[in-house]
């Protein structure tokens, strides 16, 4: 899959929506989390910490205020934050203002919220032996490239 525009279309009267993806890793393996029923999509399927920004609000914040919602996890846990983005894909009501953070955590201990069901710690290339959100390989391969390339 090819990244998604990296900026909004010229003509389109869509709200841009502005939303954080984050990809929480620990050594070799990233954490993945199973959406519940309770979410407004992609429910059952398998994805990264997500969340929309709040007005005026740093994407780098909410990533770490998502991760902190999602896992309990502190910021003081993140060793290195890789970021990309934003990036604009078009869904059929909204444009999406994305912005996706690789974090490297010195810790596995999470604490679930309602939003997720289970978690594992998977490395990669075992996301086949899971429904993910269709846009989760894309935003892992990018985003551990510009790791190594950095």
């Amino acid at each position: 899959m090819s990244l998604p525009p990296s900026s909004p279309p010229a003509s389109s009267n869509k709200k841009i929506r502005p939303v954080i993806s984050c990809l929480l890793k620990h050594g070799e393996e990233v954490l993945i989390l199973k959406r519940s029923k309770h979410v407004g999509s992609f429910q059952g399927y398998w994805s990264c910490i997500s969340g929309y920004l709040e007005a005026g609000e740093d994407p780098q914040h909410t990533a770490y205020r998502e991760v902190f919602e999602e896992t309990q996890l502190q910021e003081s846990t993140i060793l290195e934050t890789i970021y990309a983005g934003p990036f604009y894909p078009e869904a059929d009501d909204v444009i999406f203002e994305t912005h996706w953070f690789l974090l490297e955590t010195n810790t596995k201990e999470i604490t679930l919220d309602w939003e997720h069901d289970e978690c594992r710690w998977v490395i990669p290339e075992k996301f086949s032996d899971y429904q993910v959100v269709p846009w989760l390989p894309t935003l892992t391969d990018h985003l551990f490239a510009k790791r190594s390339a950095g």
